[in-house]
């Protein structure tokens, strides 16, 4: 396949890696400081899943720039505020597929304004990945596998099941559901728990966990999603927050205990976060159907107070 990979951050160069190593043609889009590490000494996998180095057939700061325009596959990974602007750009492009490889909610809804669903591939990742000063892929910790799917059933099962394969069969775990939406919004009850409060108290996972005052908050945050998730006639997994929560605490925290939000890396790095497409994104999605979200509210503000002091700073 001839794949495009937008956005090369850490997500998007372990798919470009692993995808290239299988013998597939993949170009990448990037950050002038990671490309030129890229172009110069190739790209370096390390971590969980093995060391690699491979050579990617291009990396290029801009569409502008590549050679060709025609893919099989793009797989656009920017972060959740880049969306808007990525997609501009991919309009140029000929491509039979876009997968979206990226967090929060609010990213396949604003590719269905751009592109038609059949066009468009919705992925579930649940691995985490990070770029070392030395810029290599470093896989930290995969949770589940990569789970793809189309959430408005416009593409054959069997496309994405071959897909998935592809994908899979390259080095990165990956499976088909047709349940991917619930799949997404299952991170997404994760994050918007963990990740806000993590970055905001400087802690893991463990401690949110075990500390009244935060699992309280936590719990609230879960109860607020259910109600929007409810009124927005979005379905998830769980009949209700009580259940969720059973499993949250029980099953989910307890193998994460000692992890750190990638928010609070964010910050600590004057970068922006993703808060608008977890908590944020909770609170616009209440406003819409008119459910009150105080909780999710509170803590968007807190983590966009801390945003802009660190950028202060």
């Amino acid at each position: 396949m001839r794949i495009l990979i937008f956005g090369l951050g850490a997500i998007g160069g372990i798919f470009a890696g692993f995808l290239k190593r299988a013998g597939h043609e993949v170009y990448a889009i990037g950050r002038k400081r990671i490309i030129s590490t890229v172009r110069e000494k190739g790209l370096k996998i390390i971590g969980i899943w093995g060391e690699h180095r491979v050579n990617l057939n291009g990396v290029y700061e801009s569409v502008e720039e590549l050679p060709l325009k025609d893919f099989d596959l793009v797989i656009l990974s920017v972060k959740s505020y880049d969306t808007q602007e990525a997609l501009k750009h991919l309009k140029g492009l000929n491509f039979k597929y876009l997968l979206l490889a990226q967090n929060g909610y609010g990213n396949y809804e604003k590719a269905k304004e751009v592109f038609p669903p059949n066009k468009l591939i919705l992925a579930r990742v649940i691995f985490g990945a990070r770029i070392t000063p030395e810029v290599e892929f470093e896989v930290t910790v995969c949770g589940d596998d990569v789970v793809i799917g189309n959430p408005d059933g416009a593409i054959e099962e069997q496309t994405l099941k071959e897909i998935a394969q592809i994908i899979d069969s390259a080095g990165v775990p990956t499976r088909y559901s047709p349940d991917v939406y619930k799949y997404l919004w299952d991170k997404i009850l994760y994050n918007c728990a963990l990740n806000p409060l993590g970055a905001l108290l400087e802690t893991n996972y463990g401690t949110l966990a075990n500390m009244e005052e935060t699992k309280t908050l936590m719990e609230q945050i879960t109860e607020e999603i259910f109600k929007v998730a409810k009124a927005k006639k979005i379905e998830l997994f769980w009949e209700n927050p009580d259940d969720y929560k059973k499993f949250f605490f029980e099953k989910l925290i307890p193998p994460t205990a000692g992890h750190y939000p990638s928010m609070l890396w964010d910050i600590k790095s004057g970068k922006r976060t993703e808060i608008d497409a977890l908590n944020g994104a909770i609170v616009r999605l209440g406003k819409e159907v008119g459910v009150s979200t105080p909780v999710n509210e509170v803590i968007t503000k807190l983590v966009k107070a801390k945003e802009k002091l660190r950028l202060k700073a």
